[in-house]
């Protein structure tokens, strides 16, 4: 257990984190391109045509996955700052600050893929719907995040400031996933269920969470590559950092 806990806290330290994060993520990013091209390939040119919602329904290939993402990847930052608050790690803030940008383009893609499904399908582009508006709201986090922490000068602050808005703002998060069984709304119940299992034809299924499996693995590359930029930054002052940009 001691063994464990010294590793934990060799590879917070950036020093260490900045050249683990440049050997994985081209790894993660060259999973994420083939992921992706397997499984928008099925879903868009293999997978059967909805007998309800005909061929508009694969929207849902990357409305789905982005959406799983938009949340997933809040956690991550609010488990970020809890270890940031908990070990006061450097590391901590430096990862919250590296997910917020690709979280929040999730976010944005799953509220402009769900307005393109939802005009055909409701007639609509944007209801003030349960799910909607929590989600929404999960944007407004995002932003909030990046202009808090932008805001500030001093990055410990900084971290601070924005790891408490993180843990605060994963209320929302259960708020998005449970909203269509705690109210009456026009979005559609889960398709896929721990419990239930999937109402989805095999190759759909498959389709949708390759292309889940390749943005989970497109955010872990850009969190590591982006916050290499961070470290840099941060660092600039420390020998190491002088002695590797020389």
């Amino acid at each position: 257990m001691e063994q464990l806990r010294i590793r934990w806290f060799q590879w917070a330290a950036p020093q260490s984190f900045y050249p683990l994060a440049g050997r994985l993520w081209p790894w993660f990013a060259g999973l994420a391109a083939a992921l992706a091209l397997v499984g928008l390939y099925m879903g868009f040119f293999i997978a059967p045509t909805d007998f309800q919602q005909g061929e508009g329904y694969r929207i849902i290939f990357v409305h789905v996955p982005a959406s799983w993402m938009s949340m997933v990847i809040y956690l991550a930052m609010a488990f970020w700052a809890f270890l940031g608050f908990t070990f006061n790690t450097r590391i901590s803030g430096m990862m919250t600050q590296a997910l917020a940008p690709t979280g929040a383009m999730f976010t944005f893609l799953s509220l402009w893929t769900g307005a393109l499904w939802g005009k055909p399908m409701w007639g609509t582009w944007w209801v003030w719907d349960a799910r909607l508006t929590s989600e929404l709201i999960l944007f407004f986090l995002y932003m909030g995040y990046i202009a808090l922490t932008s805001a500030i000068d001093d990055p410990r602050r900084a971290d601070r400031a924005g790891g408490l808005l993180a843990l605060v703002g994963a209320v929302n998060v259960p708020i998005i996933y449970f909203s269509v069984k705690w109210w009456n709304t026009l979005h559609q119940g889960a398709s896929i269920s721990v419990t239930k299992g999937s109402s989805m034809a095999q190759t759909m299924l498959w389709a949708m969470l390759l292309v889940a499996l390749a943005f989970w693995a497109y955010s872990i590359a850009m969190a590591l590559y982006r916050v290499r930029g961070i470290i840099l930054q941060r660092e600039r002052h420390a020998r190491w950092v002088q002695e590797l940009v020389a």
